[in-house]
């Protein structure tokens, strides 16, 4: 770790880097977008749970909780209501797609800048709403915002950190998306019982853009990105700039303008590229990790924490209450990522993660099936979200990054960014009809899917860890079953 002058040595693209002070700053302010995100998820499921919320604009959905006496699963079953947190998404998908070729064209840090923008329109339509169609509009605002900075966030990351520390780096921007959890589940706790409450939590919203959106302004783009853009001046003083002003950057620097060259001669800009039979494995991660990630069902629990809490027997406050210690707890579990990720390796966190969740679920499923005892279903919750936190939570954001060569890692990005939204805008536009129809067996759905996904990682994922950017050829080509598709692609980039 860097303090004042001292910087502790790292390795990067080949040539040795240094964490200095200045990549530390850089990298937090980069990683802050991800409080966007994290407020975001936190919010909504809180907001919806509110008496003077659902009085202005979801009646329906007041009249059966105080009809309800024995059947709470159905409470909030409402295509409209879940619409207010799923349409963010969809919007996210279509801005992420989009972002791929922004980026290539303007740079990661002006589609940073583009993202904290549209998320302070939506935060703040979205805290003066009048009716559905405004909260919805502000909502898409939101996803738009948050498309795009989830898309140029962590290659940002990835390209900008040591390569020896590129897991913890990378993990910051998974923390503040669980500091924006807490921090939204605490505001929704302390508004709740006032009748302007909801429109404070969604319109707060704009104290982590307004972070993020300033902070962007006095960092350096990435040094490859600059590169990509034919700014080299600009690339040499941002490698100086993080790297420490004695350090010597002309090898990394000239590594950057080589791989450059060599994704021009292959059409970067062409987004088929990456459906090449050699880009196989870059193209299959960057589908199935984020798919596999929304499969643990952790994005659900975290959107309708409050509301899940509330159906299984929870009183109102006690399930804000819940909704808080399981951020907290998940806040705990991204710290221990950060700390081993890159001294223990993907793979392991991304297993024993795995098991620990599937092992959870079920036992959620179970207490549920047999019981009433709500405590024992909140510490299984909060054991599950730990499991998620150092393990599938960070390194979906990692993995994705890390994985593609330069002439395709904006493409593979937005895949990533573009499959996580499709598939998170599906499961919750559909998981309170789910829950209503399904009750505890929900949980066992989303363990299924948790044994396949730690399975698929057992065979396929090969280990990252430590290895430059420019040299991540090797993991495929060393692997028992991608092998087959990346051999000679150390030769072409």
């Amino acid at each position: 770790m860097a303090v004042g002058g001292f910087a502790v040595d790292g390795h990067v693209g080949g040539v040795n880097g240094k964490i200095t002070a200045s990549v530390m700053i850089t990298c937090f302010v980069a990683a802050s977008s991800g409080l966007i995100f994290g407020y975001d998820i936190g919010i909504s499921g809180g907001v919806t749970t509110m008496v003077p919320f659902l009085h202005k604009f979801f009646p329906s959905v007041l009249r059966k909780i105080g009809e309800a006496k024995t059947n709470f699963y159905c409470l909030y079953d409402s295509e409209v209501l879940t619409l207010f947190t799923s349409s963010l998404y969809i919007a996210g998908l279509a801005s992420s797609l989009v972002a791929s070729r922004l980026t290539a064209i303007i740079g990661r840090r002006n589609i940073m800048l583009m993202g904290g923008c549209s998320f302070l329109a939506g935060a703040a339509i979205n805290g003066g709403a009048a009716n559905i169609a405004m909260l919805i509009l502000g909502r898409m605002l939101l996803g738009f915002g948050v498309g795009f900075t989830n898309q140029a966030t962590p290659v940002y990351l990835s390209e900008v950190a040591p390569a020896r520390w590129r897991g913890a780096f990378n993990s910051g921007f998974q923390f503040c998306i669980g500091f924006g959890v807490v921090a939204a589940n605490s505001i929704n706790f302390g508004t709740a019982k006032h009748s302007w409450g909801w429109r404070l939590s969604l319109g707060l919203a704009i104290v982590p853009a307004t972070i993020m959106t300033i902070g962007a302004l006095f960092i350096y783009d990435s040094p490859t990105s600059l590169v990509e853009r034919g700014k080299i001046s600009e690339a040499k003083q941002s490698l100086k700039k993080v790297r420490g002003s004695g350090a010597d950057v002309e090898a990394e620097l000239a590594d950057l303008i080589k791989w450059n060259e060599v994704a021009k001669t292959a059409k970067q800009e062409s987004f088929v590229t990456i459906f090449q039979r050699q880009y196989r494995p870059h193209l299959v991660m960057s589908i199935l990790i984020p798919f596999f990630q929304n499969f643990t069902g952790i994005n659900i629990i975290a959107f309708y924490a409050p509301v899940l809490f509330q159906s299984v027997g929870f009183g109102s406050d006690n399930a804000l209450i819940g909704a808080i210690i399981l951020g907290v707890v998940s806040l705990g579990g991204i710290l221990v990522s950060a700390a081993v990720v890159d001294r223990y390796g993907r793979r392991i966190l991304f297993i024993l993660g795995g098991v620990q969740m599937f092992i959870c679920l079920v036992g959620v499923t179970i207490v549920l099936a047999t019981t009433t005892e709500t405590v024992v279903v909140l510490v299984l919750m909060c054991v599950y979200a730990a499991g998620f936190a150092w393990s599938w939570g960070p390194l979906c954001w990692l993995i994705p990054s890390e994985i593609c060569p330069i002439k395709i890692r904006s493409t593979g990005q937005s895949i990533s960014i573009a499959v996580n939204f499709a598939t998170t805008f599906v499961l919750s536009q559909t998981f309170l009809t789910m829950l209503c129809h399904f009750k505890y067996g929900t949980f066992l759905f989303y363990a299924g899917w948790v044994g396949i996904m730690t399975i698929f990682v057992m065979l396929f994922l090969p280990e990252t860890k430590g290895i430059p950017l420019d040299s991540m050829y090797k993991v495929w080509e060393q692997h028992w079953y991608w092998q087959r598709f990346v051999q000679g692609q150390s030769s072409q980039g």
